[in-house]
């Protein structure tokens, strides 16, 4: 293969990965637990909040509160590091470090 060659694939799965990238970015991720979802776009910047538990939560409830706002970011990593994946595919391990 000449290095032309090389360079006008190079250029292609660049703006492929970007491409892909992109859309990703625009994607939703809402991640839940029991009292909180939360939504993420796909760059993993925390679009919304939301408490779903009915009723008042108390002080002694603080804690749990805090439990549920982590369990519900990791279900929404969780989610977008999978569809990181899916969309990706060989371009992800390469990509962790710039997401």
């Amino acid at each position: 293969m000449n290095m032309q060659n090389l360079m006008a694939q190079a250029q292609r799965m660049q703006r492929e990965i970007t491409q892909k990238k992109e859309e990703l970015e625009q994607m939703k991720f809402t991640g839940k637990s029991e009292w909180v979802e939360v939504t993420y776009n796909g760059a993993k910047e925390l679009q919304d909040i939301k408490i779903i538990k009915e009723g008042t939560i108390d002080e002694d409830d603080k804690d749990i509160l805090t439990d549920m706002i982590i369990i519900a970011t990791k279900d929404a990593y969780i989610q977008i590091n999978k569809a990181m994946t899916e969309k990706l595919g060989p371009y992800a391990g390469a990509l962790d470090g710039l997401m």
